[in-house]
């Protein structure tokens, strides 16, 4: 099958995590750079990394790139792109979203207009028509320009990928499923240890968890846009992908893994989202103020994204709260906890430095990972007793 260049962005300081998913999937990487890793791969490649990708925001497919300083070498240079091998006739086609940094040609109206034109031109000597009702299926596309090399790709999820399609009700400041989803990929967690999240607001980390735990591919529950360009994908590619995705599905497991807030309407809002998803067996959600959090058992894991007081008033409450959360992690001292705050002070609250602090930006937000590693475990004796 022949192959492609495809490009998926990602949360800047995640790369590493989006990187290990696609190698993972087979595929071959090609280069990684801040916010995105470039892959290869043939259509089927395409349609797992949309399927099964838990950290990147959306799949792009590359179709050109070249240097333009001036609005005539970007025009000629999109003419120049076959654009017939990817759009039909029908084609609704239009340039989405163009990005310039550190570039001559900065004016991103312009850019989608010019671009749009070009496409245009090229479609009326190849299909040897003058005018296209776009009718068809929907191509958008992206560019982004940086220090005037230009990058062209189409857009292959429609929606962004963090929309899993559980997410019906969401809390003030709701973390990305993407985001969420890295965050427990960044820790050691696995379905056999207990997972907690104080500050569960609509429950995604703890959804997350219960899917990585379950195997539930993130996209099972959703369509993407590749899916409707009959003339590029063959039907049997997105219908094997969801059947793997079906098959390797684990639901009948036992995990431990809770999620308190102390809002008593955004916990029915997580229970209903964890059963938009599928997993709610897996969770159990209550009504509970970190000073509360308490467990007898051993060797768990917190991960959490409590609030950061973006609003001004909020950050006068910043520093008792997390005192309260220091506190609370004293009497769990074999736990390990993952914590995400924007909030510079947080580990002088708590009472701990990290033993590691990884800088995420979420969305233009710098947010800290505060990582507290706790003890290992004892191995587990596996022999058995013969009577």
């Amino acid at each position: 099958m022949k192959q492609f260049e495809y490009i998926s962005p990602c949360h800047f300081g995640l790369e590493s995590i989006l990187k290990r998913e696609l190698s993972d999937l087979g595929c071959e990487i090609s280069k990684v750079e801040d916010g995105k890793v470039t892959f290869t791969g043939d259509l089927n490649t395409c349609a797992k990394a949309n399927m099964f990708l838990r950290t990147t925001e959306r799949v792009l497919l590359k179709v050109g790139a070249f240097r333009a300083e001036t609005f005539d070498q970007l025009f000629e240079n999109t003419k120049q792109i076959p654009w017939e091998d990817y759009l039909p006739k029908n084609a609704k086609f239009w340039v989405a979203k163009a990005n310039s940094v550190n570039s001559k040609l900065f004016s991103p109206s312009d850019i989608q207009s010019i671009m749009k034109k070009a496409i245009v031109e090229r479609m009326k000597l190849k299909y040897k028509q003058e005018w296209f009702e776009e009718s068809g299926a929907s191509y958008p596309i992206r560019v982004t320009i940086l220090k005037d090399e230009v990058t062209v790709s189409i857009d292959t999820s429609g929606e962004s990928l963090h929309r899993r399609g559980y997410r019906k009700l969401t809390s003030k400041a709701p973390i990305t499923e993407t985001l969420a989803a890295a965050l427990i990929m960044l820790t050691p967690w696995n379905k056999d240890r207990i997972l907690v999240d104080p500050f569960c607001g609509s429950g995604t980390i703890p959804i997350e968890a219960a899917m990585i735990g379950a195997k539930i591919a993130p996209g099972i529950n959703r369509t993407f846009l590749g899916e409707t360009w009959k003339e590029l994908f063959p039907d049997t590619v997105w219908e094997q992908v969801r059947q793997e995705a079906s098959d390797i599905q684990q639901k009948d497991i036992e995990m431990t893994i809770q999620g308190y807030d102390i809002d008593g309407e955004i916990i029915k809002a997580a229970r209903q989202n964890a059963r938009f998803a599928g997993v709610d067996q897996h969770i159990h959600f209550q009504q509970k103020p970190v000073k509360e959090l308490s467990s007898s058992k051993k060797y768990g894991f917190i991960i959490t994204n409590p609030p950061y007081g973006e609003r001004l008033e909020d950050k006068k409450e910043l520093p008792g709260l997390y005192k309260e959360i220091g506190k609370a992690f004293q009497s769990l001292d074999s736990w390990s906890y993952y914590i995400i705050s924007s909030y510079e002070d947080a580990q002088k609250y708590i009472g701990k430095q990290a033993d590691k602090n990884r800088k995420i930006y979420n969305g233009m937000m710098k947010t800290y990972y505060y990582q507290y590693m706790g003890p290992k475990p004892p191995k587990q004796n596996n022999s058995k007793l013969i009577v």
